[in-house]
């Protein structure tokens, strides 16, 4: 590895914007807002595919340790959970392979204006997510929370493998507007899908030679760090904080989707 200070500098700063993106992303989700443009911007000549292999080295362990700190303090409907994995985990897969065919380009100016209506909606509803009243969700064995939870991983499943910023908002939204889920539980849910979505997907980068396992060591031990104190905050504070780092999540995907989209035009 090479030692030079540019070096040296643009390890700490990715190094910092893990761990700020693992705090998000435990409360949230949303941390690849900050960790991709940080690797980007500290290794332009890097092979983007390499650099989001390198995200998902880091984000996978913070993730998973967010699921497990919530899961000793929130209860998991784990069997609402599995058709969501699974659903998400095959229509993922779908949208990858859909979009090396087809231009991505009307989505990605859709994408601001999607997120948009969300956070209108959400600040429209001063109580959606501060009560947890699972309707759907009750006993697990109706089929209505079934085929919602599934309805939820396609739909967000294709759209993680389609294009993927705020993939991790999307999660929790659905699971408030849905499901009914306050903003904690919905959160602790999307972390759940998330760890197995990021693993697939690491699996995937780490298989075709796109990860930078020097930088994954640092990268990850300050995404857990971060997760750590994240799902602390949020587990202390419950579903009005988690609704509010919400809402900021959202308002900072909405500038910078929209930045991408018509930015340059």
């Amino acid at each position: 590895m090479n030692t030079a200070p540019t070096e040296w500098i643009a390890l700490l700063a990715v190094t910092a914007a893990s761990g700020l993106a693992g705090f998000v992303d435990a409360v949230v989700g949303g941390g690849g807002l900050i960790l991709v443009p940080a690797l980007f911007a500290a290794f332009p000549n890097a092979a983007p595919a390499t650099l989001l292999g390198t995200n998902k080295s880091a984000s996978v362990w913070g993730t998973a340790w967010a699921s497990v700190q919530y899961a000793r303090r929130v209860t998991i409907q784990w069997r609402l959970l599995f058709p969501t994995i699974v659903a998400a985990l095959l229509a993922s897969a779908a949208g990858a392979v859909l979009v090396t065919r087809i231009d991505g380009t009307l989505l990605k100016r859709a994408l601001p204006v999607m997120l948009a209506l969300l956070l209108i909606y959400t600040l429209a509803k001063k109580d959606l997510g501060r009560e947890h009243k699972p309707d759907l969700a009750g006993d697990g064995h109706a089929l209505g929370p079934w085929v919602a939870a599934t309805a939820i991983g396609c739909a967000v499943g294709f759209y993680d493998g389609f294009f993927g910023p705020g993939t991790g908002s999307f999660l929790v939204f659905l699971f408030v507007r849905v499901l009914g889920h306050d903003f904690l539980h919905a959160s602790a849910h999307a972390k759940v899908v998330n760890v197995v979505t990021n693993a697939s997907a690491l699996a995937t980068f780490a298989w075709a030679g796109h990860v930078w396992w020097h930088l994954a060591v640092p990268l990850a031990l300050a995404n857990v760090l971060g997760s750590l104190l994240g799902a602390h905050m949020a587990l202390k504070h419950g579903a009005g904080f988690v609704r509010q780092m919400f809402i900021g999540v959202v308002m900072l995907l909405i500038l910078k989707t929209g930045y991408d989209a018509f930015g340059a035009a």
